[in-house]
Parts: C-alpha cells; sequence; structure tokens
C-alpha cells in the first residue's frame, strides 16, 4: 500500500502511529495487523452480501488494496495487493472511473480463466 494510505488511515484514527525523536512517524505494527483483520473479513460494503457472493460464477475471489491505477484513454491497468499476492487487472478506464478505483481502496479480485497454467517452482 502506499505512504499516502498510510497517512490518510493515521489521520482518520483507522491505525496508531507515533512520531519518533528523529521526526519520523512510525506505524504500531499490532494495530496495523488488527486494521488489515478487518479489512479481510468484512471488505467494502456489499462485498461480503450473501446474494452477491451467490451471484457470481467466479469462485477465486481475492480480497485486497488496490496500490496503483495506471490511466489512459480507454484501458486502465488496476494493481491490487491481495495478501501476498500482486494482482494486475486490465480493464476499460469507464469501468475504473465508474467504480471509483484509487490507490488505498478495498476491492476484490475475482478470477475466472479458462486456461490456467501451472509450472513446478
Amino acid at each position: 500500500m502506499s505512504d499516502d494510505t498510510l497517512r490518510r488511515w493515521v489521520e482518520a484514527g483507522r491505525v496508531a502511529a507515533n512520531t519518533g525523536a528523529d521526526g519520523r512517524v512510525a506505524i504500531d505494527g499490532a494495530s496495523l495487523a488488527r486494521l488489515a483483520k478487518t479489512l479481510a473479513e468484512t471488505g467494502p460494503e456489499g462485498a461480503s452480501h450473501p446474494v452477491r457472493g451467490t451471484s457470481v460464477s467466479a469462485r477465486n475471489r481475492l480480497r485486497g488494496i488496490i496500490t496503483a491505477v495506471k490511466r489512459d484513454a480507454v484501458m486502465s491497468q488496476v494493481e491490487l495487493v491481495c495478501g501476498p499476492y500482486r494482482v494486475v487487472s486490465l480493464m476499460s478506464t469507464e469501468a475504473a472511473d465508474e467504480l471509483g478505483l484509487e490507490p488505498g481502496v478495498v476491492a476484490i479480485a475475482s478470477v475466472k480463466s479458462t486456461n490456467v497454467v501451472v509450472e513446478l517452482p
């Protein structure tokens, strides 16, 4: 997640922070972990709604935080961090704008594919 997202969360009181003797702000790890757990459990409004969850055919749903949105005139690239995974989606800029996708927004990446490549480590 971005520094700006953390600053907004500190200012909103969503996560605790302290200013050290050197003037640098440090985020309390336990407070951040509690917030991450809450976000993972509740997600954005409506995302965990039972009717919504059963009306989608994609079963691979990863809740995460948008870390970057790169827009051009027609298409946008949206990057999310979902736990330890980085997920990138390409969509129309119109769709990204309508959804209000910006860094720091909690979203769900629904993955459905007819082709999955499996590699050995």
